[in-house]
């Protein structure tokens, strides 16, 4: 009888028994577990630096939260009832403030250097979409994009008497090649007519909405075919060094 390759059944992989594939389970969320408590661990310490009263404030939010909860359960005879659901009201609203308290504490920390508004432009929200650096000079004076529904948002940083030449270069190539879309700027600082950099979200969730989702879509899709600086010349993402400078001979504008 001659060895026929085709009948023999083909190789299957040997499958784990359950009690084996839930522990392989549990072992990849006890090693991602970890990664979580680590980072917001880092989190805490980070904003403890900037705000050393960051603990005893999130302690007495989640204990008075607990407690009033509770008393509100003794008051109406349900006190187990009331003192669970204070329990997970209490840890929100620990968790709301610690968040917002460590966002504040990121924005101090990124406040005045080279790059922090295209920072807090990556977290601005749905709907948005940002393109960092579509126009620099040689002083490190930076233009930010975003669209979204309200148009156009350009974000300066930089020295305010040089951004205005540099702002008015970009609203006038904006004019040329979109010519229904509203154009908004702001610029980035403390100073009176800026916005601080904690307040650049805000500012812009708050303009009107005036676009379509494809009006949106076709503004994106005629900006992306000009490209920007960041396609044409390699910088770092996020906050620059301080003592980097663009290159001689580089574009101030595109």
């Amino acid at each position: 009888m001659y060895w026929r390759p085709w009948l023999v059944p083909p190789h299957r992989p040997r499958k784990l028994p359950v009690m084996a594939r839930k522990a392989k389970s549990d072992g990849a969320d006890a090693a991602a577990n970890p990664g979580r408590l680590k980072q917001i661990a880092q989190t805490y310490k980070m904003t403890r630096k900037a705000d050393p009263k960051v603990g005893l404030i999130i302690a007495a939010v989640g204990i008075v939260t607990f407690g009033v909860f509770l008393a509100i359960g003794f008051w109406v005879g349900h006190p187990i009832y009331l003192g669970i659901l204070g329990f997970l009201l209490a840890f929100l609203a620990m968790a709301i403030i610690f968040g917002r308290r460590a966002e504040r504490a990121a924005f101090g920390q990124m406040e005045g250097q080279p790059g922090a508004a295209a920072a807090v432009l990556q977290n601005v929200g749905r709907g948005w979409s940002t393109t960092p650096a579509v126009a620099m000079n040689r002083s490190q004076d930076v233009i930010h994009r975003a669209v979204g529904r309200a148009g156009i948002v350009l974000v300066a940083e930089g020295n305010p008497n040089r951004l205005k030449s540099l702002l008015a270069a970009e609203k006038k190539k904006m004019a040329r090649i979109v010519l229904d879309v509203p154009v908004h700027d702001i610029i980035v600082g403390t100073e009176e007519g800026q916005v601080p950099l904690k307040k650049v979200r805000t500012t812009m969730l708050k303009l009107p909405r005036v676009l379509s989702g494809a009006q949106v879509a076709a503004a994106n899709d005629r900006l992306r075919a000009l490209g920007d600086l960041m396609s044409n010349m390699p910088m770092p993402k996020g906050p620059m060094p301080k003592g980097m400078r663009m290159p001689r001979g580089g574009p101030k504008t595109r």
